[in-house]
Order: structure tokens, then sequence, then C-alpha cells
């Protein structure tokens, strides 16, 4: 194949991820998306079998490893994709998005040792930047995937001199960076491999609890950058466009969703080394709230004229979208008006309500943003919160030093009524009670949200 026709169909399958990327901005058209930009990926995988370095003679080699390796990839990728469940698809893309930098990081790597001095400053440069970032997207995107996965604490994790220690991190990376560049050499950038590994770890550990959405995002951005890079590196238009595809977006994500959490990106990653302590408080199982009954809720929502349904990770767990459905459209049947208001960081990840919903073919236009759904809630007759804590509670508007103390709120407590559907009295992912529990107007119903509210539709039913 000549290198004409093979960069035609870099471009090709170039046009598909910008088209995969156009259809995923909307519900819709984002499963033909989604299957654009797997096309694409197979075909830019496909082609390079066919495809023989000009003025070359050699054939592909090890031929044998990359298969094997692409059957692997196709036995553990597979089976994850399908059999993972929806609470656990945040740890899935923070786990693959972490592999994604590592393979940047030692393709760069393996290239560098490849050409050797025959490298060019530029192309030394770009595997330098290629190695650092991938290893910290690689890192950090482990650190992402243990929290979320509970396996460590979701709870932001600072030491004496953090910051400093991270400082001084980082300068390391960079002046190693800069020896590679100058000398050469395969001990520098192993030693520069090793300092990005921990600079990852520290650049995460001081996140928790809401925030962990916006490193994922933050840290897809950089495996793009990464990609890109390499790109450069191997002489690729192909992983350039890709790279540069996911580097932009995810960076346009976590803007967006740093603004959604109304502080700046800096303070998000960095924000738990100038927090305030939080005064101990009584525990929340000895402070009275209200609880009720399927029974009541039912009665309540037969003479609601407007209901707001606002979904969080509890819904997830509870796998109880398909009922949230049967009660939004029995409601509906009964002339009620009901939305369902999403926050932009509600659940694990950018998109995880929306995506959940859609798993139930919620219709679209119910779902309503928080800008768009705030005005509404004073009109309100009841507010459903499923699951959802932290971006409800009050506290980010009145309670500062707080780890969400800025953060956009879904104004729920302007609703008539409150029901909130929890399991217990667990405080949310951040960690913080929610006064909004004791608020007269609220009602609790215990227990597991699909089972609530299976019962709460057959006795709504019943009236």
């Amino acid at each position: 194949m000549s290198r004409t026709l093979y960069d035609l169909i870099g471009l090709a399958a170039g046009v598909a991820f910008i088209l995969a990327l156009k259809g995923l901005s909307h519900p819709k058209t984002a499963r033909r998306g989604n299957l654009i930009g797997a096309f694409g990926a197979t075909l830019a995988t496909l082609v390079v079998f066919f495809y023989a370095i000009p003025d070359s003679s050699l054939p592909l080699n090890n031929l044998g490893w990359i298969l094997g390796a692409i059957a692997v990839g196709l036995a553990v990728g597979v089976p994850a994709a399908r059999k993972v469940e929806m609470t656990q698809m945040p740890q899935l893309v923070a786990l693959f998005n972490g592999v994604g930098g590592g393979a940047a990081a030692l393709v760069a790597i393996v290239e560098y040792l490849h050409l050797g001095s025959q490298a060019t400053k530029a192309e030394v440069i770009f595997t330098v930047f290629t190695v650092i970032v991938g290893c910290v997207s690689f890192s950090g995107s482990i650190i992402t995937f243990m929290k979320l996965q509970e396996l460590m604490t979701t709870r932001p994790v600072i030491f004496p001199a953090g910051r400093f220690i991270i400082a001084a991190t980082l300068v390391s990376v960079i002046g190693v960076g800069g020896w590679v560049v100058a000398a050469l050499g395969t001990t520098p950038l192993l030693v520069l491999a090793v300092l990005s590994l921990l600079f990852g770890v520290l650049f995460v550990l001081p996140v928790g609890g809401a925030d962990v959405p916006i490193v994922i995002s933050l840290l897809n951005a950089f495996t793009g950058l990464t990609v890109a890079a390499s790109g450069y590196v191997l002489d690729s238009v192909l992983l350039i466009i890709a790279g540069t595809l996911v580097g932009a977006s995810g960076t346009i994500l976590t803007r967006l969703m740093a603004e959604a959490m109304g502080r700046s990106l800096f303070g998000t990653l960095f924000g738990a080394f100038t927090a305030k302590p939080q005064a101990a408080s009584d525990s929340l199982e000895e402070r009275p709230v209200r609880s009720g009954s399927p029974d009541d809720v039912a009665i309540l929502l037969n003479y609601a004229r407007r209901v707001v349904i606002v979904p969080g990770f509890g819904l997830a767990v509870a796998q109880a979208q398909h009922t949230v459905r049967e009660l939004a459209d029995l409601m509906i049947s009964k002339g009620i008006d009901v939305a369902y208001g999403i926050h932009p960081v509600a659940g694990r990840m950018p998109g995880h309500m929306n995506v959940l919903l859609a798993e139930a073919n919620v219709p679209y236009d119910q779902l309503e943003e928080m800008d768009e759904i705030n005005p509404t809630f004073s009109q309100t007759d009841v507010a459903i919160v499923i699951g959802a804590n932290d971006v409800v509670n009050p506290a980010a508007e009145n309670t500062p030093g707080c780890p969400i103390y800025g953060m956009p709120i879904l104004k729920v407590s302007n609703a008539a009524n409150v029901i909130f559907l929890k399991r217990s009295m667990r405080p949310g992912f951040a960690g913080i009670e929610n006064e909004l529990l004791y608020d007269p107007k609220t009602m609790l119903l215990f227990g597991d949200a699909k089972a609530s509210l299976t019962k709460v539709v057959s006795a709504l039913k019943a009236l």
C-alpha cells in the first residue's frame, strides 16, 4: 500500500472520529455516533497491517505479539463493556482512560529507544511530553479508579507540606525532562517515567468527593494530548487528529464541569489544602427526621400538579431507572406535569444520569438542566430526590469552608414538599451532612430505591 493511500485512509478514519464526536453530542444520535467511532478505530487498526514503510524491505515484525495483544484486549474489553453495571461505568472509564495514557507513554519510550541518536530534538521533546503526561494520566486514573471503587478513602488525602512536596515533584519532573532533551540516554528517560508516575498519584490524592468526575475529565484530556504527541513521534496524522479531538473535548468538558462546581480548576485540585476543618456535629442518627411510607408518598403525588424528579448515584445503585420511568408515565397519565432535574455532576461521571435515564427510554425533552429547572422549583408541588445528596445540599450555599461550598445546586428546598429516597442516613460522596433532611417539609422514604418506587407505583395505581 502506498503512503498516499495510507494517509487517505487515515484521514477517513479521522473524519469518522469527528462525526462520532458530533453524534455523541445528542442522545438521539449518540448510538450512531458511537458506531461511527468504532468503525473509524477498526479501520485505523486494520490499515496498519497492509501498509509497508516506503523504501523498506522489512516485513511486518512481531505479528504474533501484535495479534496476541489484540486478542487479550478483546478478551478483556468486550466482557467488561458488556457486563459492567451502570454504577461501575465511571470506574471503567477511569481505568480505560489510564490504560490509554500508559500505552501512549510506552509507545513513545519504545520509539525513542528505536530511534536512538537519530532522533531529532523535536522528536525528543515530544517523547518527553508524551512520557510525562501519559504517566501522569495512567497513575492518576488508577487513583481515581480506586476512589470510585472505594478501595481507598473517597475523601481528600492531604499530608504535611503536601503542596510543597507536589511542587517539588513537578519541578523534578521538568528538570529531568530537560536532562533527557539535553543528554539523551535511557536512564534519564526511565527516571522521568517514574517521577511522572509519582506526580500523577500526588496530583490526584488531594481530590475527593464530588470533584472526582472533574479529575476524570481532566485526565481524559491528558490522554488525548499524549496520543497527539505520540502521533508526531510516529509520524501519524491519524493519531494527531484523534488525540487533538480527545484533548480539546476533554479540556472543554473539564472547564464546563469546574464552572458547574462553582470553583476554579486549581481550587478543585488543591482546595483541600486550604479548606477550613469542619466542626464536629451530632450524629445524624440522633436527630429526628420525618419518615413516610409508600402510601404517604403516593397520596402526596396524587394531588400534585407538578413533580420534579432529581436522580443521583443511588438511582444507579438500585438500577431503578425503569421503575422511575413507570412512575413518571403513571403521573403523566393522571395529568401531572413531570420533569427531571439534571445536575451537571450528578452521579460519578459527566452525563451519568443522562445515560442512565436514556437506558430506560425516558424522553429527552423531560430532562432539564440545572439552570432551566431551578427557577421552576418554587412552582413545584413535590421534588423527589432519588439517591442524590451533594447536588441538592444547601451547605454549598451557606457553609463556607465545606468541600462543596460555592457549587451551584438544584434548589429542591424551594419546592412545597421534598421526598428523599435513601437507604440510610449516611451522607453523600463528599461526606457532608444535608440539613435539608431535617426540614419539616421533607419526607424520607427509607429502603432500596427500586423496591420503594415499585411500592409507590402500586399505591398510586390504587388511588
